[in-house]
C-alpha cells in the first residue's frame, strides 16, 4: 500500500452534514426509481435490437464487439446517473466507524470466499479481481480496506480510493 504517496486519500472522507444526507435521500426516493426504469428500458432496446442483429453478428465479431461495447457504456452511464443517491442506512449510520468497519469486512469476506472457492469445470473460474466501493468504506477509509484485504490474502491494485479500492486475489496467480 503506498500510503506514503498521497496519505489524507487513505484516511476516512469527512461526515457530510446531517441535513445535506436528508435532501440527498429524500430525493433520492424520487429519482432512483426512475433510474431503474430508464435503465431497464435500455437493457431491454439493447436486447430487443440485439436480437435482429444476432443475425448480422454471426458474421462480424467486430459488429458484435462494438455493439457489446456501446451497450455497456450506456448501462453504465445510466447507472452513474444514481451515484449521488444515499440510502437509508447510510442516512442513518454516518459517521458511525464501527457500521463501515463490518460493512468492509462483509464485502471482503464475501469477495474472499467467491475467489476461494474451488474450480468446477463445467462453470466459470472464480473471480480474481474485486473492486469495493467507496459507499462501503467511506466512514473508515481505504485503508481499513486494505488491511482487511491483505489479512485474507488480497494484493492492491492500481486504486482510486476516492471512488473504490481494486484488489488481487494473489492465490490466482500461484495456482496458474
Amino acid at each position: 500500500m503506498d500510503v506514503y504517496e498521497a496519505p489524507s486519500t487513505w484516511t476516512a472522507e469527512p461526515v457530510r452534514p446531517r441535513w445535506q444526507l436528508a435532501l440527498r435521500f429524500a430525493g433520492s426516493i424520487v429519482w432512483f426509481p426512475v433510474v431503474c426504469v430508464l435503465w431497464g428500458a435500455i437493457a431491454a432496446a439493447f436486447i430487443v435490437v440485439g436480437m435482429f442483429a444476432e443475425v448480422i453478428t454471426v458474421f462480424s465479431n467486430t459488429l458484435e464487439r462494438g455493439y457489446l461495447g456501446a451497450m455497456d457504456v450506456m448501462l453504465n452511464r445510466v447507472t452513474r446517473l444514481a451515484s449521488w443517491c444515499v440510502s437509508w442506512p447510510e442516512l442513518r449510520h454516518e459517521g458511525d466507524a464501527g457500521f463501515y468497519k463490518a460493512r468492509v469486512d462483509k464485502a471482503v469476506a464475501k469477495w474472499t470466499a467467491r475467489a476461494s472457492a474451488p474450480v468446477d469445470p463445467k462453470k466459470p473460474r472464480p473471480p480474481v479481481e474485486c473492486a469495493i466501493s467507496l459507499r462501503d468504506y467511506r466512514g473508515v477509509g481505504g485503508w481499513y480496506v486494505a488491511e482487511v484485504a491483505l489479512a485474507q490474502g488480497w494484493e492492491l491494485r492500481p486504486t482510486d480510493v476516492r471512488r473504490e479500492v481494486r484488489l488481487w486475489w494473489s492465490a490466482a496467480s500461484k495456482a496458474a
